[in-house]
């Protein structure tokens, strides 16, 4: 048995993912797979330091990560036409002065943010303060910021804390390019090898066609997950961000993983990417007949 860390977010959309490696509903052979959930902002920290072999990551944090990484093809979260939401107490509020509470620098949210207020209001400088995804909305109910960038649920459940949505960032960037926002993909450690990494590509991607294929438990099991979503709310949030993107990229896809990382570079935000590579899902993989179904070890991190 080969054990693998496999790092992804405690919401919705990555548990329905993946629900087929955690449940032990397919075969995956010789690999063991340890489930280690925490927000994005944290997972992105982690591949940083190389500690995770398998993760998903934000796109904005892949020119951090591209020596030791390589991007896979399949599980990426692409709002075509929708994405991160910034949010406020009104929708007259203006970026610039407020306190914008967001996700993580590191995010794809961040990156985008910033992309936006350099087209609306060139030369102001943002004023961001890091909060916990699930508590963003809450902070800036309470007026602890005057703005917040809202990711996962909370987009669908901002109403709740007595919001308004001031822009919808994937809603722009599609105006903007005419390509869906891609926010977070997977990613898997290079050192793992050539054929590790095809066969780990393989086996996400036969995740995702089993939850797709099996959505009443895959559901099921990523409402766990939803912090308050109703069961109809959790199907509405994994259709949003478990899509035909997410199968695979594609050449649009690609293009607008690459034309993000390009706009943060030429912005000064991210450094340039020399290579954009994606693994492909390996050929004839070989992966036994039942032994060595995974045991979920899940070990949360806020």
């Amino acid at each position: 048995m080969r054990t693998i860390t496999l790092g992804h977010s405690p919401d919705p959309d990555d548990a329905f993912m993946f629900y087929a490696l955690a449940s032990g509903a397919i075969d995956t052979g010789v690999y063991q797979f340890v489930h280690e959930l925490g927000d994005i902002e944290t997972l992105n920290r982690r591949a940083m330091a190389r500690e995770l072999e398998l993760t998903a990551v934000s796109f904005a944090a892949y020119p951090y990560l591209a020596a030791d990484y390589q991007l896979l093809g399949c599980g990426a979260s692409v709002g075509p036409g929708y994405g991160p939401l910034l949010v406020g107490r009104s929708r007259e509020i203006e970026l610039e002065g407020a306190t914008i509470a967001i996700p993580g620098q590191s995010t794809t949210a961040a990156l985008a943010l910033h992309l936006y207020a350099a087209q609306v209001a060139p030369g102001i400088e943002l004023k961001t303060r890091v909060v916990p995804f699930d508590r963003i909305a809450e902070t800036v109910a309470g007026g602890g910021a005057e703005l917040g960038l809202l990711i996962h649920e909370g987009q669908l459940t901002y109403r709740a804390d007595g919001l308004e949505a001031v822009v919808d960032l994937g809603r722009w960037w599609g105006e903007e390019t005419g390509l869906p926002l891609p926010l977070g993909g997977n990613a898997v450690r290079r050192d793992l090898g050539l054929q590790v990494i095809a066969d780990l590509a393989d086996l996400l991607k036969r995740s995702i066609e089993y939850a797709l294929a099996h959505r009443a438990p895959a559901l099921a099991h990523a409402e766990l997950f939803g912090r308050g979503l109703r069961p109809a709310e959790t199907d509405r949030f994994v259709s949003m961000y478990v899509n035909e993107w997410t199968i695979d990229l594609g050449e649009r896809g690609r293009r607008a993983v690459g034309l993000l990382l390009e706009r943060g570079h030429a912005a000064g935000l991210v450094p340039a990417v020399k290579e954009l590579d994606f693994a492909a899902p390996g050929r004839g993989i070989q992966l036994g007949s039942g032994a060595g179904l995974p045991r979920a070890q899940e070990e949360v991190e806020r």
